[in-house]
């Protein structure tokens, strides 16, 4: 057999046999989580293992506390309906840009707010219609005249409503000397009553640290 031809062919399979090679590894690969499965935690930002926990203490804890206030006011002997909630919107103070988490977040409050037995949230396409007519961006609303003002085009859209609702994402970030580095993410819900003025404030934190080695935890964590 030819000497070159033979080196030819052997470098044309090696190289086939290479490009199959990293066909295979760029296969994308999925799978369905049942209810039973952890979240994915993610290596370099916040995911659903952060933002899940945060949503469902801070909902809890500040909806349980206006249970308790709604409960020994002067007319909680007498049937009532549900508080309703203008939810005006997240707002992300924190160190990473969160996607699509921020329109997740936003539903995923809506929701429990909306299964619990003493409130719920006013569509948001109504909001957002109130906030157009109104010129208004949703941190506008801290200006008294501004919220009278809006509360009035909720009324002429047949929206009335008892508290508003903001929801805003702030972190704080700490280093060590090398690349790793702990983030504190703090969901705060802030929670303000119309005819009162009064604001009640709930927040929940989580710390997630991020290693560029496996040992990265040990090493600054310990075995814990």
């Amino acid at each position: 057999m030819d000497r070159r031809a033979f080196l030819t062919s052997t470098v044309s399979f090696g190289s086939l046999a290479i490009l199959a090679s990293l066909g295979c590894r760029g296969k994308q690969h999925a799978h369905v989580l049942s209810s039973q499965d952890n979240d994915m935690v993610g290596s370099h930002t916040a995911g659903a293992e952060t933002w899940e926990p945060l949503i469902q203490s801070s909902v809890g804890q500040l909806l349980g506390r206006q249970h308790v206030i709604i409960a020994t006011s002067a007319d909680a002997a007498s049937p009532f309906d549900k508080k309703r909630v203008c939810f005006v919107g997240v707002e992300n103070k924190s160190a990473e840009e969160i996607g699509d988490f921020r329109e997740q977040i936003y539903q995923k409050i809506d929701t429990c707010i909306n299964e619990s037995d003493e409130f719920e949230v006013i569509t948001r396409k109504y909001v957002e219609a109130g906030l157009r007519q109104c010129s208004l961006r949703p941190d506008d609303l801290f200006v008294p005249g501004n919220r009278r003002m809006f509360t009035a085009s909720m009324e002429q859209l047949e929206q009335p409503f008892d508290y508003l609702l903001y929801a805003t994402i702030t972190s704080g970030t700490t280093k060590s000397n090398g690349k790793d580095y702990q983030r504190d993410y703090l969901l705060t819900l802030e929670l303000i009553h119309m005819e009162s003025g009064k604001s009640d404030k709930e927040s929940a934190e989580l710390r997630k640290g991020y290693h560029k080695g496996k040992l990265g935890k040990l090493k600054h964590y310990g075995a814990g």
